[in-house]
């Protein structure tokens, strides 16, 4: 059915929009710009900060753009002297109580209040600064998002964040008034709440409010002392949206214009991360068919299904916390950040005869959680820290800045061998669905001797922005070995974004969910989504870079994960088979219950 049609005028210009249109989104129709704070596309209208205020024929009060529906008739006038003074009393108002300090600010050029500030000139404030009289406190315990009340404006975008797209609420609002703030439950650390460490709050924080924890001057500093050895690894998320924090289009594949910068950075070898997704696969794939047999074969009672991926982990302390009854429905694996992080002290040194103790090993994500992971005890199975710095993309992208780079005009490189090879099923790791798509093009081929019955190995109904997706694929022509998979029906889901999440764990806690295997990304999206990439995000710039990711899979010479030479070489040399005993000392572990407050 049509949608009924509203008329309206916006500054003089006539326009037809569909009910229940916003006046915000119909000034957007005419390109026309009202500004915003508290407003975000992914999240529900607060319309609680009032800077999109706007003037109606017939109204005394200035009611909120982002807010208020479109009706027939209304004249709406977004520019003049009332609207203009209101919305640079409030701007002011909100400087008032936040701590000013631009230029030493982590988001200095990329916050939202200080643009707002610049464009309405509030050079001489009307108002008394109130921040020497506020008790601001920083929380600064985290090894992975600081938070500081001095530059909260307190629009509630992080707690809606929080609330709506992950279901975890580790953020909340406190008290009333002139004390009102965001805080966490009994105004704990944030690293000892139910927080994933997602960072998802950090990349719809309009200010320096929420950030992550940066790791620049650590990693320089290591990359400049003669004494040890860096090693990077770069995540397949970073190379479809580092262009954005660089100039450049959202969804633009830099892959060997990154590569290049990160060689020009001074790191002494430049890897991929997604040689040990591409290891991931392997490990992962096994584990699972492994339990399949336990199941069907030994009628094992023991046997945990379905089994869920365990590469994100926003998502791994979300279980933690949540559904600490299904840890063992985990597979073993490490992400693959931390696998190649084991193996970059191990195989690695080896292969290159460098002393391990010399060694630094960075990786470059999507994630914020990630470097919560990398601080994990159970990373160390090198017998070292198995990931010494986690850098963001938008880190990268400073310190790509801070050298002088001008990245646009860079050649292309490849990367450096011993763990630097891929195949096109280890790219698309970096959107939703990628995980169980690169699995089931392993795993159906590992059991039939054949590809993946989907045209050009894509596997189209794990892909999408949906939040949950079914996907079931038929086995049948097994190899010998695998015969008592003959006619079995390999039921799997995708989820992204924990409240997804969360229903996917409630449909197997109810009995609801017949799957075999679940994927679950933290973030929306998957990592391409993830808390660590480029501000701003949107679901379209989400399905640009998802878009980007398919791509880069599509022209890559190899796209199935047990074809990648590196990872046929480094089981014949060093790792033996997939389960093996050397495997699950190095790439697999567990993780523990948390307390959910």
């Amino acid at each position: 059915m049509m949608a009924k049609q509203i008329n309206l005028t916006i500054d003089g210009m006539p326009i037809t929009v569909d009910e229940g249109t916003t006046i915000l989104q119909a000034a957007k129709k005419l390109n026309i710009h009202i500004p915003t704070l508290c407003y975000h596309d992914d999240l529900c209208v607060a319309g609680n900060c009032r800077v999109c205020v706007v003037e109606m024929k017939g109204s005394r009060t200035l009611p909120a753009s982002c807010a208020m529906p479109v009706a027939e008739g209304m004249e709406i006038n977004t520019n003049t002297i009332k609207v203009r003074t209101a919305r640079k009393h409030i701007i002011d108002l909100l400087l008032s109580e936040h701590n000013a300090k631009c230029t030493t600010c982590y988001k200095n050029g990329n916050c939202e209040l200080q643009q707002l500030a610049s464009e309405y000139k509030i050079s001489e404030p009307m108002f008394i600064d109130l921040v020497p009289h506020k008790n601001y406190q920083m929380d600064a315990y985290s090894p992975s998002i600081i938070k500081d009340d001095s530059k909260c404006i307190r629009c509630q975008r992080c707690v809606r964040t929080c609330e709506e797209l992950q279901h975890v609420s580790a953020l909340g609002v406190a008290y009333k008034g002139d004390k009102m703030k965001i805080s966490t439950f009994f105004e704990n650390p944030m690293f000892e709440v139910v927080c994933t460490n997602c960072g998802q709050c950090v990349n719809r924080c309009p200010t320096g409010a929420l950030v992550e924890r940066n790791y620049v001057d650590e990693v320089w500093q290591a990359i400049f002392d003669p004494d040890k050895h860096v090693v990077v690894q770069t995540a397949p998320a970073v190379r479809v949206a580092l262009g954005e924090a660089l100039g450049l289009k959202p969804g633009e594949i830099v892959t060997g214009k990154m590569v290049t910068a990160l060689k020009r950075l001074g790191f002494d070898s430049v890897l991929d991360t997604d040689f040990s997704a591409d290891l991931t696969i392997m490990e992962e794939g096994f584990e699972l068919l492994g339990r399949l047999k336990k199941a069907l074969v030994d009628k094992d009672p023991n046997v945990k299904l379905p089994m869920a991926t365990s590469c994100s982990p926003g998502w791994i302390k979300f279980i933690e916390h949540t559904y600490p009854e299904y840890l063992n429905n985990l597979s073993t694996c490490k992400s693959p950040q931390q696998m190649f992080g084991a193996l970059a002290k191990t195989y690695y040194a080896q292969k290159r005869n460098i002393d391990p103790a010399k060694i630094v090993s960075v990786s470059i994500m999507p994630c914020t959680a990630k470097k919560f992971e990398a601080d994990r005890p159970e990373m160390r199975s090198s017998g070292f820290k198995d990931v010494d710095y986690v850098l963001t993309t938008r880190e990268l992208a400073i310190m790509i800045k801070q050298a002088g780079i001008e990245f646009s005009s860079l050649p292309e490189s490849h990367y450096d061998s011993v763990m630097g090879a891929s195949t096109g099923a280890a790219v698309i790791f970096g959107a939703t669905g990628g995980v169980m798509e690169a699995a089931l093009r392993t795993a159906y081929e590992v059991v039939t001797g054949r590809e993946v019955p989907f045209n050009g190995l894509n596997i189209t109904p794990v892909r999408g922005m949906e939040g949950v997706r079914e996907a079931a694929i038929k086995i049948e022509g097994t190899k010998p070995e695998w015969k008592f998979l003959e006619g079995a029906e390999l039921k799997t889901v995708v989820a992204h974004g924990l409240t997804n999440a969360k229903k996917v764990m409630d449909a197997v806690r109810d009995g609801k969910g017949s799957w075999h295997f679940i994927e679950i990304m933290a973030c929306p999206g998957g990592c391409i989504g993830g808390g660590g990439q480029p501000i701003p995000t949107n679901e379209e710039i989400r399905r640009k870079r998802a878009e980007a990711i398919y791509r880069e899979d599509a022209g890559m010479p190899i796209r199935k994960s047990h074809e990648n030479p590196e990872v046929v070489a480094i089981y014949k040399e060093f790792l033996g088979e997939p389960n093996s005993h050397k495997s699950h000392e190095l790439l697999h572990t567990h993780y523990k219950a948390r307390q959910r407050y």
